[in-house]
C-alpha cells in the first residue's frame, strides 16, 4: 500500500514536477521534529519534499513560524554560490505551503554523519572538513550587508533555538538563570555572519565532494559561534553516548574547531572561541533539561554528569574550547 499525503502532492504539483492523476511512490522520511519530510520518486527522478510544522513534534508545546522554509531556501541559495557541493540541489520554493522541494540524495553515496558516529566511524579528517566548511561559509558572508538583509529572522532565531535551548532551562535551573539568560542574549545581540542554526551530526551528510547541508531553517544572520558550539556539543554528547569511542570523539572535537578557527578573519579568533565556549555549556544543559533533549542519552547518571559538568561551567566558563576535552576525559572516565 503506497503512503501519501495532501499536502505534499499539492506541493508537487504547484512545482509543476506532477500532473493530476494517481499519487506517485512516496514515503515519510524520519529525523526531524519541525518537519514533514516526504520521499517521493517521478518518473527516474527522485526528490525530498520538506513542509514546515507550527508545532514541533516533542513533548513539550514548542511552536515555531512557518516562515522558517523561506529562509531555509535562502540559506541553500546563499551557499550554493559559496560551497557548491554543500548543499542538496534546489528544485522549488513552495511559499503557499511554507515548504522546500529538493532532489534527494541516495544514502549509499551520501551516508549520514550521524549514523557513521553511531557505528564507531568517527573519521576526524571528516570532522574537520565540517569545521572548514562552516569557516568558510562564515568568512564570506561576515559583514555582507545584503545577506544580513535578506535574514532578519530574529523572530525565528529565538522560538527555535535561544528559546528552547537557553531560557527554557534557565526557567528550570534558577542557579545560573542569570547566566543562561546573558548568553541569549548576548547570541541574539551579535550579528556578524550567516549562521545555519541546526550543524548537527543528524544534519550532515557525508559527500563524495565533502559535508553536505540539511536542515537549514533556523538560519539567521547573527554569531558565528553559536554554530560552532552547537556542533561540538553533539560531539561530546556522542562520547556519553558510546563511551567505547569517547576519545575518538574528542579527537573528533579537537580537529573541527581546529580546522575552524583558522578561517575566523573577520573579527578576532580568540573572541569568537570564547563566546564558543561559554555557549557551548548552556547548549550542553539545553540538550539535557531544554525543550529538545537528545534522545539517545536516557541513564539518569549519564543525565546527571552532563547537567552536573554544564551547571560548573555555566557558572565559571572557559575561554578556550580545549578545555573541554579535558574535562570531558576525566569527568566520563571517573
Amino acid at each position: 500500500m503506497v503512503n501519501w499525503n495532501s499536502d505534499i502532492l499539492s506541493i508537487l504539483r504547484r512545482a509543476g514536477l506532477l500532473e493530476l492523476g494517481p499519487p506517485p511512490p512516496m514515503e515519510p522520511l524520519t529525523g526531524g521534529v519541525s518537519s514533514d519530510i516526504w520521499h517521493v520518486r517521478i518518473g527516474h527522478n527522485e526528490y525530498c519534499v520538506k513542509r514546515a510544522l507550527s508545532k514541533l513534534k516533542v513533548k513539550a508545546d514548542w511552536r515555531a513560524p512557518v516562515e522558517r522554509s523561506h529562509y531555509e531556501a535562502g540559506w541553500m541559495d546563499v551557499v550554493s554560490r559559496v560551497l557548491p557541493n554543500a548543499v542538496p540541489p534546489l528544485v522549488h520554493v513552495d511559499e503557499t505551503g511554507s515548504a522546500i522541494v529538493m532532489h534527494y540524495l541516495d544514502p549509499a553515496r551520501f551516508p549520514l554523519w550521524k549514523a557513521q558516529l553511531a557505528d564507531g566511524e568517527i573519521d576526524c579528517a571528516f570532522a574537520a572538513a565540517v569545521g572548514r566548511a562552516i569557516g568558510v561559509i562564515h568568512r564570506e558572508t561576515a559583514g555582507k550587508a545584503s545577506v544580513a538583509a535578506r535574514f532578519r529572522s530574529d523572530e525565528i532565531f529565538h522560538s527555535i533555538r535561544l528559546e528552547p535551548y537557553l531560557l527554557a532551562p534557565a526557567a528550570r535551573h534558577r542557579s545560573v538563570t542569570r547566566q543562561l539568560k546573558a548568553l541569549a542574549r548576548r547570541t541574539a545581540q551579535t550579528q556578524k555572519a550567516l549562521v545555519h542554526g541546526d550543524v548537527s551530526p543528524k544534519n550532515i551528510l557525508k559527500g563524495p565532494h565533502g559535508p553536505v547541508f540539511l536542515d537549514a531553517e533556523c538560519a539567521w544572520y547573527g554569531d558565528p559561534a553559536f554554530d560552532l558550539a552547537f556542533c561540538l556539543n553533539h560531539l561530546l554528547l556522542k562520547g556519553v553516548w558510546k563511551r567505547q569511542w569517547l576519545e575518538a570523539c574528542l579527537d573528533a572535537f579537537n580537529a573541527l574547531y581546529g580546522a575552524y578557527l583558522p578561517l575566523v578573519t573577520f573579527e578576532h579568533p580568540d573572541d569568537l572561541e570564547a563566546r564558543a565556549a561559554s555557549l557551548l555549556a548552556g547548549l550542553l544543559l539545553g540538550r539535557i533539561d531544554g525543550k529538545s533533549p537528545v534522545e539517545y542519552i536516557t541513564e539518569p547518571s549519564d543525565k546527571n554528569r552532563v547537567r552536573g559538568i554544564a551547571l560548573a561551567l555555566l557558572v565559571d566558563p572557559p575561554e578556550r574550547l580545549a578545555r573541554y576535552p579535558e574535562i570531558w576525559l576525566q569527568e566520563m572516565t571517573s
